[in-house]
């Protein structure tokens, strides 16, 4: 087959199939024993394209502290097959796996108009006809995958999956097995429709309660139209404004949320792209053979997935599982299977909606016998049940709640955090555990070189970007030396036309070991590539896994005369083998027990930190033996592998992020636990999770304890420990008791070579705990879990398609450090928005006590219906809006997070103060203008008692006041809008002193100061609103405002000053006498 013709299978296969591939290998006759590995080399490696195409990176990770140097030509990027060679995503289901053998001939197992053109495996999963319940099918997706067929015998395996090695299915039985089992395709759930999606913006949460007042207004005015021919339109107007609010806010909130998760999309149109890292958050990719090595199918070496690509070798594979039966349809299954879990803000807003409705029908219903009792006939009696409910509907508050998300929101983007859910802005503030991943959240994502042996000392490199920290002199004999080898042993090279860009951000064709190297000798020497042209390669070894080193010779000016220099690098035991001599100090000394002491022990103390080690020697050849010219033969060795001269180790590892260690300090001030899950090695794990301060100086482990006290770890109680790593074996045998017990008994815990659904089993453990979880990853392992935590977060940069349809956050820049930005975003929201609702509940009193007093004692009513919209919808929304930009008080991320189940958006004590004081207030300063209003105009206070029936009676229009002057009903009326506008005006003077007053819930005022500008500004929007609704002309009629005398404003004012006091006292006493009553009752 030729590789155009495996390039346009790989094209197709993209959205048409998944498999797990099983390796198979005999070294001898290039058939089939066993296990996996290539057909014409010893190990092939699985790479990574971050960049999102079918060309993969030229990297590759082999087992620690071996050097990966057997690569293919960087340019091409191609999957070797043979002599043949193409851009092949290894696991599509398209492809054919071929092999050349040692006799070179060229088989093919493919099927031709079958949808797999591999061996398809009849699976007991596959034959399962019984259909399970959607808990049971999730329960078995959280378990750990079984399978045993990476470890019978390859002839065993080919008899159980009725194939044949050489020939593969023929068409006729792919056909009968496509039929049987179905395409090879991940078939998604049933989607909610967008309709739906829309009707539940439009119908949930609070927008529940606007509807209710409308229908409640609808039928208000049906009742007015059925006793009048002509009803007063104020019910119908609320009831197509409530409408119109619900619609509008409705839709804005949909559109927001318009790219929700369809994650089962982006499994089918996975473009296989990333090294292991998809599946086990390997940092770089690995080798394979053909041994099994591990009971876990993860770990094992001769065991491919879906979703990775082989960069170098030949191999001949029979693929085991197809469609859901796969790792990754597993994964796929279970993650769209998982419910999304509501934010913290939904189930607040759910709470304070029943809060208020339990209030408002209460209220109501207690007035409605009230009337009744009072000789109201029934319909009177339900229309004022239904006016008093209306009353306390805050009808802004949903959009007023929407914008201030929205505007918290576009501040995160701007901070690298990109919001997909509007409501998640408060759940990250909310969060108490982050699960992070390490690989690109806490560490850099480059692989780079962070210590160097030489001179027999071990030196510390710097890892930060200008790297001119180093603690090792540049000129030294015994760097010069060590970094010509790293130098001239090399096959990476940097992309050209990237001179002005800094040296550690450039791009690179090579494997990210080398490229490390590469980058840290360009840093220190400088002019690499001119070092490397005086020095020309003549012949090479390429790395392989049995020698485990790689030999290059070059042609070297060496004082005048032109020789040959041997460079050799590789797994260091290997190397030192190799040597006679160790370099220290610019001399060459024999290779004794003292020196290879040090040696070992230099190789320890790096490779427990979690680095990978490699190590460098060289020679001058002799110039009488290998002359300018000579022919090198690096198949049949013609020149010496041993007697070579050790220059040193270097080690390497993906650097924390320098920001990191910081950020995880803020969470730890802030009360938030921090949790390492990642797939890679354990001591790589912990070796990072030290750096960051995750695992915090002079906390052990129980590994650590034991060694200490040189005993067996299992006589050291776990409880002892505060620190733990967990490895994902261990966690694999764990109930959910001991899996609760290791969270609750440990404060800083990492988890390591964990499988998606482990992580996912960590999330739930920690929700348990009643944490609020945020989860970080950007692979597809690590797509359930993002789903089912509080709010996943993925990486924008490195983050697979899935996983950031599978979160409810996208970092823009893959840094740890913004999130903690986010919770500092989100703590504030929570403040700011407990103080948007309180100055939003205050006003609700004094417009329901109007119809309060109405029914009771029957006075004239205060406040219309489209004067309280006025007041919800005008003067209130950009007020309460503007809190959005209140600063925080003191330092909020010295507090730990708050009590889900005590520490609520709306509480108790804030609807007391709000409502039960500043709201009294307000509704006392409102009616002593209402008042002050009727005895000007002639009605004392106790005669405007029971003269209500009389006041609204239009056949009556000789109504007397308190000294004789009789009012026809037109001019009741007009005194009646008189009333509304000076009962409207107060409430606007008093909600000047509200927003001050909300403007901090300790803080006193000048402590806070008034630097939101913004707030002074939506208050002299606020006043010139209700200026103009006064006294603009044309509008009496429409709207019923009248003008008021300018005096008018002068009542509510002592009022205003008087809730601005009391205000102030209360977080002065509180601050004075901490846990006191005034603090816990009188605080929200």
């Amino acid at each position: 087959m030729s590789s155009t013709d495996k390039s346009e299978r790989a094209g197709k296969s993209e959205s048409e199939g998944t498999t797990n591939l099983c390796y198979t290998f005999d070294e001898d006759a290039g058939g089939a024993v066993g296990g996996c590995l290539p057909v014409t080399t010893p190990t092939f490696t699985i790479g990574s394209d971050h960049n999102g195409s079918e060309t993969v990176r030229q990297t590759s990770l082999l087992p620690d502290h071996e050097s990966p140097t057997d690569r293919q030509d960087n340019e091409k990027s191609m999957i070797t097959i043979g002599k043949n060679t193409s851009q092949l995503p290894l696991f599509s289901s398209h492809v054919s796996f071929n092999s050349n053998g040692v006799n070179g001939k060229q088989r093919s197992g493919s099927i031709g108009a079958a949808k797999t053109s591999t061996v398809e495996n009849e699976t007991s999963d596959n034959k399962k006809k019984k259909k399970t319940s959607r808990s049971e099918k999730l329960r078995d997706l959280k378990a750990e995958m079984e399978m045993d067929e990476h470890k019978v015998p390859i002839n065993e395996l080919f008899n159980r999956l009725e194939t044949n090695p050489t020939t593969g299915l023929s068409e006729q039985f792919a056909a009968e097995r496509l039929q049987r089992d179905g395409p090879n395709s991940l078939r998604p759930p049933k989607d909610t429709p967008q309709i739906v999606k829309f009707m539940e913006k439009m119908f949930g949460g609070f927008a529940v309660l606007l509807w209710i007042g409308a229908v409640l207004c609808f039928i208000a005015y049906g009742i007015q139209f059925s006793q009048s021919s002509d009803p007063p339109g104020d019910n119908l107007y609320l009831a197509i404004v409530l409408v119109a609010v619900v619609a509008v806010t409705g839709a804005f909130s949909y559109y927001q949320d318009y790219s929700s998760s369809k994650v089962m999309e982006s499994f089918k149109s996975l473009i296989p792209q990333v090294d292991n890292s998809s599946l086990t958050g390997e940092s770089e990719p690995q080798s394979r053979n053909p041994e099994f090595t591990n009971e876990n199918p993860l770990e094992t070496k001769n065991v491919v997935f879906f979703s990775t690509n082989v960069i170098e070798g030949t191999a001949r594979g029979v693929v085991i599982r197809t469609g859901e039966n796969t790792v990754m349809g597993r994964i796929a299954n279970l993650t769209s299977g998982l419910d999304a879990s509501s934010t913290t803000l939904s189930r607040e807003m759910a709470y304070f909606v029943r809060l208020v409705v339990v209030i408002a029908v209460t209220v109501a219903t207690i007035f409605f016998v009230i009337a009744l009792s009072f000789g109201y006939n029934a319909l009177a009696a339900i229309g004022f049940l239904i006016g008093i409910i209306v009353a306390n509907v805050p009808e802004g508050l949903l959009a007023t709640v929407c914008v201030m998300l929205t505007l918290t929101a576009k501040r995160m983007a701007r901070k690298n955090c990109l919001v997909k859910n509007l409501e998640c802005v408060e759940t990250l503030g909310s969060c108490s555990t982050i699960c992070s991943d390490k690989t690109g959240t806490l560490t850099q994502n480059r692989m780079t070189v962070a210590h160097l042996w030489f001179d027999n000392t071990i030196f510390e490199t710097d890892t930060s970007p200008t790297q001119d920290c180093a603690t090792y002199s540049k000129e030294s004999p015994g760097w010069t030396s060590l970094s010509r080898v790293a130098m001239l042993c090399n096959r990476a090279e940097f992309r050209t036309g990237q001179e002005g860009t800094p040296v550690l951000q450039r791009e690179c064709n090579g494997d990210a070991s080398e490229s490390a190297l590469l980058k840290c000798v360009e840093l220190s020497i400088g002019n690499v590539t001119q070092h490397r042209a005086a020095a020309p390669k003549v012949c090479e070894i390429p790395f392989n896994s049995t020698n485990k080193y790689q030999v290059s010779i070059h042609e070297l000016d060496c004082k005048g005369d032109r020789r040959h220099l041997l460079a050799m690098k590789g797994a260091p035991e290997r190397i030192l083998e190799r040597c006679s001599t160790l370099k220290v100090n610019g001399a060459e000394l024999p290779l004794d027990c003292q020196l290879t002491e040090a040696f070992q022990k230099a190789y320890d103390d790096l490779g427990s930190l979690g680095e990978r080690v490699l190590g460098f020697a060289d020679l001058l050849l002799p110039p009488d033996q290998f002359p300018i010219g000579f022919k090198f033969n690096n198949e049949e060795v013609n020149f010496p592998l041993d007697g070579l001269s050790f220059a040193g180790l270097m080690s390497m590892i993906d650097p924390p992020r320098p920001n990191v260690p910081d950020a995880v300090l803020k969470c730890r001030c802030a009360g938030i636990k921090v949790i390492m899950v990642t797939g890679d090695h354990p001591i790589t794990a912990k070796a990072i999770a030290k750096q960051v301060g995750i695992i915090s100086q002079g906390n052990e482990t129980k590994e650590d304890i034991a060694k200490s006290r040189g005993v067996p770890i299992e006589q050291v109680n776990p409880r002892e420990a505060k620190a733990c790593v967990v490895h994902g074996s261990e966690l694999k045998d764990m109930s959910s008791s001991e899996i609760d017990e290791v969270l609750a008994n440990h404060s800083e815990i990492v988890f390591a070579r964990t499988s998606p659904q482990q992580k996912l089993i960590i999330v739930e453990g920690c929700q348990r705990q009643g944490n609020i979880v945020a989860v970080t990853g950007d692979g597809v392992n690590d797509s359930p879990a993002l789903k089912k935590s509080d709010i996943g977060i993925a990486m924008g940069i490195t983050g697979s398609d899935v996983s950031k349809q599978a979160a409810n956050m996208i970092l823009l820049d893959d840094n740890f450090a913004s999130i903690v930005t986010g919770i500092e975003e989100g703590r504030l929201i929570f403040d700011n928005l407990k103080k948007t609702i309180a100055y939003t509940v205050t006003h609700l009193v004094p417009e329901m006590v109007p119809f309060l007093l109405y029914i009771a004692i029957s006075v004239p009513l205060g406040l219309g219906t489209v004067t309280i919209l006025f007041i919800d919808l005008g003067t209130d929304i950009i007020p309460a809006i503007s809190l959005a930009y209140e600063k925080p008080e003191n330092d909020i991320m010295l507090k730990p997070p708050r009590n889900m189940k005590t520490q609520k958006l709306v509480t108790d004590t804030l609807i007391g103060v709000a409502g039960g004081q500043y709201g009294i207030i307000e509704a006392a300063a409102c009616f002593f203008t209402f008042f002050v209003v009727l005895a000007q105009h002639g009605f004392r206070p106790m005669d405007s008692i029971n003269l209500r029936a009389t006041w609204e009676d239009a056949s009556v229009n000789n109504v007397k006041d308190s000294y004789g002057q009789e009012w026809t009903y037109a001019q009741r009326k007009c005194l009646e809008y008189t009333i509304y506008s000076a009962y409207f005006m107060s409430i606007v003077v008093c909600q000047w002193a509200n927003l001050i007053a909300c403007k901090t819930r300790r803080n006193a005022l000048i402590e806070q100061g008034m630097i939101n500008h913004r707030l002074t500004v939506a208050l002299y929007i606020e006043s010139a609103i209700c200026i103009l609704l006064c006294y603009i002309p044309g509008i009496q009629s429409s709207l019923k405002f009248y003008p008021v005398t300018w005096w008018y404003w002068i009542c509510p004012m002592p009022f205003a000053l008087a809730m601005l006091a009391y205000s102030d006292i209360r977080k002065v006493l509180a601050i004075r006498f901490p846990g006191g009553f005034i603090e816990k009752e009188l605080l929200f």
